[in-house]
């Protein structure tokens, strides 16, 4: 039976093996340092004999290579395997950037569960049970806190550990769906530590974890760290997505970038951004409310001033209002119909000519409209007492000109 001893030694990169079995472009061999995609950890890229490897998986205990394409050696034959540098280091310490990031959780999150993660080309993303909400400020202490236990340089460890003893172990997290092959062997478990602070000492570890994947001997080979956000997959989980390495690099460069163009646009600081947005903020929302009381007075003075017209032996209010739309109209017309007004209609133009007409219902608001819209076109609608209409192919005044006639 093959198995891969890669999560033993991450480090290794090259080796040479006897091979076990041959099945068109699917290998087996005695042993193996590629590592099977399980768990999230995508599975090791690399060669067999020169012949590109393009995926790894178990299958019944046995680790199935798929070469690209048939090899000529065969059973019994020592072949060379060559695991890809960068792709395996990216994945160690991906995974072992998704280990300290729960640890990280552990002080921060009420009722913390884990619920599983995966490695992506670009990003990396760890999913939570908790019933705290992730908001902006967790992110960001979430990120701080994992990029500070990366400058501690704390050591990682990994070692086999009965099951009963892990399972008794409250400090141990467990993720059975994910963590394929984690629980596999019936007495021992991988469990993986996150060391405390060296230069402190005496620490309890910051993160221990059932793990079967590969990871860097110390937080400090992970590198920078950038949550890029969160988001929710179901299932009562919080899913937060970072990256690591090349793009954290690049994504903090571009972040820094965005903050210096803004703080300079608005002539403040980057520190003094978020201050300086509130108030801009809180400016706009005052001048929307002048804004919106000047338009209102506005409108009040147009229909105060609208000259009135006897129809079918009912009286109108009839004229042009500008500055609004129709549905900013709607609620004045309504409560001006009344006391000596059968009907009040008005036109305007926002991005279309509009007409609006309310009525007391002595005269029908819809058959108004309905007539205005077959005569220049449009749509619209309503009932008796309060309708409008859309898209008119004439001006406002050829609108209340019409309607002014007998």
């Amino acid at each position: 039976m093959s198995t891969t001893i890669a999560p033993a030694h991450p480090d290794v990169r090259t080796f040479e093996t006897t091979v076990e079995a041959v099945d068109g472009r699917e290998v087996t061999l005695t042993e193996t340092y590629f590592y099977a995609e399980s768990g999230g950890q995508p599975a090791d890229r690399g060669t067999l004999d020169g012949i590109t490897v393009t995926d790894v998986q178990s299958r019944d205990g046995e680790v199935v290579h798929l070469l690209d394409e048939p090899p000529v050696f065969d059973a019994g034959d020592t072949v060379a395997g060559r695991i890809d540098d960068e792709f395996r280091t990216y994945c160690m310490r991906a995974h072992t950037a998704s280990h300290v990031l729960y640890g990280a959780g552990r002080g921060l999150l009420s009722d913390l569960g884990y619920g599983g993660f995966d490695i992506g080309s670009e990003k990396v993303r760890v999913d939570f049970t908790t019933t705290t909400d992730i908001d902006d400020e967790t992110l960001v202490e979430l990120e701080r806190r994992v990029n500070r236990v990366v400058w501690e340089s704390r050591p990682v460890t990994w070692e086999q550990q009965s099951l009963e003893d892990a399972l008794d172990d409250p400090n141990v997290a467990f993720n059975t769906k994910t963590e394929e092959g984690v629980m596999a062997d019936a007495d021992s478990i991988r469990v993986v530590t996150v060391g405390a602070a060296t230069r402190e000492g005496g620490d309890d570890p910051w993160d221990v974890a059932a793990c079967g994947g590969t990871h860097v001997s110390n937080t400090r080979e992970i590198g920078p760290v950038e949550v890029l956000g969160r988001s929710n997959p179901g299932e009562g989980m919080t899913r937060v997505e970072f990256a690591v390495g090349p793009d954290a690099v690049e994504r903090r460069a571009a972040v820094k970038r965005a903050a210096l163009d803004a703080s300079r646009t608005l002539g403040t600081s980057v520190a003094d951004l978020s201050e300086f947005v509130a108030k801009l903020q809180r400016d706009k929302e005052e001048l929307a409310a002048e804004l919106t009381e000047a338009k209102t007075a506005m409108l009040s003075a147009d229909l105060d001033s609208l000259p009135t017209v006897e129809r079918n032996g009912a009286t109108w209010r009839v004229g042009v209002v500008s500055g609004v739309g129709p549905n900013e109209v709607g609620d004045e017309l309504q409560s001006r119909v009344g006391d000596g007004t059968d009907a009040i209609a008005v036109a305007g133009e926002q991005g279309s000519t509009f007409v609006v007409v309310a009525s007391d219902g002595e005269v029908d608001a819809g058959d108004v409209v309905s007539e205005v819209t077959d005569e220049f076109g449009g749509g619209g609608g309503g009932g008796p007492t309060f309708a409008q209409g859309g898209g008119l192919s004439a001006s406002p005044a050829a609108i209340v000109e019409s309607l002014r006639e007998p």
